[in-house]
């Protein structure tokens, strides 16, 4: 069956601190560096759990796509703020129900996130019905953007993605149950760790 590999990018200042970064690049701290060399080492190759053999398997298409589809949240005026300073600013606030303004809203993250997500079952199903491209997608995101794909994945509002913790340079795994891409499950949650 075809999976998807959520990986979200490793270690930042602003992700150790709790800054919310949408659209600002930073770089990767030392630590972040490492621990994302050390994990592709561990996951990634022939036989091991990403086979790039089963990413792509036809020279026509390429071994990646980069993408603002898969960008984090944008956070708008919300950008760089730590949550206490977006709570002195708006108290009660939650960007599972509020959004940001500024940036996007819960609806337009939404709609963002099932657009992709109906990109990758489309990509699936061309796989297991006519044999196109290859069987596994890995999409490297971000951690509000993997957990909301979480949550719509398996059909279940944004707001659950408050539930599920995607740490820096960690691994989410999914599969379908037998051959229906229709509703998508989530069989085997695996967060890999170097400890």
């Amino acid at each position: 069956m075809p999976r998807l590999f959520l990986i979200r990018h490793g270690e930042t200042e602003w992700s150790v601190n709790g800054r919310h970064t949408g659209r600002t690049d930073i770089p990767l701290t030392p630590k972040g560096e490492q621990e994302t060399t050390e994990k592709a080492a561990q996951l990634v190759g022939e036989g091991k759990v990403i086979d790039p053999r089963n990413i792509c398997t036809l020279p026509a298409l390429p071994s990646h796509v980069i993408t603002e589809s898969v960008r984090e949240w944008d956070y708008g005026e919300y950008e760089g703020l730590l949550s206490p300073e977006i709570q002195a600013r708006n108290p009660g606030w939650t960007i599972w129900k509020d959004g940001c303004p500024g940036g996007e809203s819960t609806t337009e993250m939404c709609f963002r996130v099932d657009t992709v997500i109906e990109q990758v079952r489309e990509y699936h199903r061309k796989w297991l019905e006519k044999g196109e491209g290859s069987r596994d997608v890995v999409i490297v995101a971000h951690g509000h953007f993997n957990r909301v794909l979480i949550a719509r994945w398996i059909n279940f509002p944004l707001s659950l993605g408050t539930h599920f913790n995607v740490e820096p340079s960690g691994l989410q795994s999914s599969q379908y149950p037998r051959t229906r891409i229709e509703r998508a499950e989530f069989i085997r949650a695996c967060w890999v760790r170097l400890d």
